[in-house]
């Protein structure tokens, strides 16, 4: 049967097959085709079909730092397709900082924001990662510049719809984040693609979309912050990626590279819909509050330990000198 449907494909030219078949599929598709027969999956290959795929979906890889650096890849728009399209998957081991693995000399993120599935925002940046300031700092990208809005659709809705207009956030406010490394030549997204989670902020007011992958005992944070008076319109205010251990500490750029090399060129890719992401989140937020509640109740035994000795000295010393005095 394989034989025959090879033989019977073949017939047709490969024009046809390009134009009005294989141009028609969605990257998953694609790749499924290309997994069946030689024929095909010569055709599948074709750089313009993946180009079109991933800058259809990604339409930040339009910028031209983005275009020449997925030039390099070993199959181009294909290779980006392959490692930014399925959520990362990625443990880190808790001794990650202790094994020597030099960072890239940059990364750069391709962002991408979307409305409704339609995009309204996207921008490539560069990031430094040799100079002392990222080095020793924590890990803190920002797409934004100071003071920039990025107008969107939405309206800031009145209190009494405020939980109405969060869970549209929710449903409909998607982002992607593609860090590409340069010097390995790979990729991976960094975002959840749907928010895990939505609410405002506790001092300034303003709803945040916060959008995170974790990574066995670190966790990369997206947050959309937007601002607007209510009833009018909702503009982006920042966007910006961390990443965080379980205990809660903003990680530092030379441990975040190392970890972020790693999980780019040995993370599995596997599709995640929108209820895993959030399970994810939770558990990892769950498992750093009974860290941080662990940390506390240990603090305390220890105080309480050190006032007991405290005590002790004390009374030793207390009876020490009565007992010289009475002598």
């Amino acid at each position: 049967m394989a034989s025959n449907s090879s033989s019977d494909i073949t017939t047709v030219h490969p024009d046809i097959i390009q134009s009005h078949i294989l141009n028609r599929l969605d990257g998953p598709t694609l790749a499924s085709a290309a997994s069946t027969v030689s024929h095909l999956r010569r055709l599948c290959t074709e750089n313009h079909l993946w180009h079109k795929i991933s800058t259809a979906t990604w339409p930040s890889l339009t910028d031209p730092l983005a275009s020449a650096l997925i030039a390099t890849f070993p199959a181009a728009h294909r290779s980006i397709f392959s490692d930014s399209f399925p959520s990362l998957h990625y443990s880190s081991s808790p001794d990650h900082h202790s094994t020597p693995f030099p960072p890239p000399e940059e990364l750069v993120s391709a962002v991408d924001l979307y409305y409704k599935g339609k995009p309204v925002f996207s921008r490539v940046i560069r990031t430094e990662t040799q100079k002392g300031w990222f080095l020793s700092s924590p890990l803190w990208v920002d797409l934004l510049e100071p003071y920039e809005l990025v107008p969107t659709p939405l309206k800031l809705e009145h209190n009494d719809k405020e939980e109405e207009c969060l869970k549209h956030l929710e449903e409909n406010l998607g982002l992607s984040w593609i860090m590409i490394d340069p010097t390995r030549k790979r990729a991976a997204n960094l975002s959840s693609r749907s928010p895990v989670a939505v609410r405002r902020h506790w001092l300034t007011g303003e709803v945040e979309a916060v959008y995170a992958v974790a990574m066995g005992c670190v966790q990369c944070i997206v947050k959309v912050t937007c601002c607007g008076k209510i009833g009018g319109a909702m503009h982006v205010r920042e966007v910006s990626l961390t990443m965080e251990d379980l205990d809660g500490k903003h990680v530092v750029g030379r441990e975040s590279a190392v970890i972020l090399q790693r999980a780019i060129e040995s993370g599995t890719r596997r599709k995640v819909d929108a209820e895993e992401a959030k399970a994810r989140f939770e558990e990892f937020c769950c498992v750093r509050r009974e860290r941080k509640e662990m940390k506390i109740r240990r603090e305390k035994a220890m105080d309480m330990f050190a006032m007991l000795v405290a005590s002790a000295v004390f009374a030793s010393l207390f009876w020490a000198m009565i007992l010289c005095v009475s002598q």
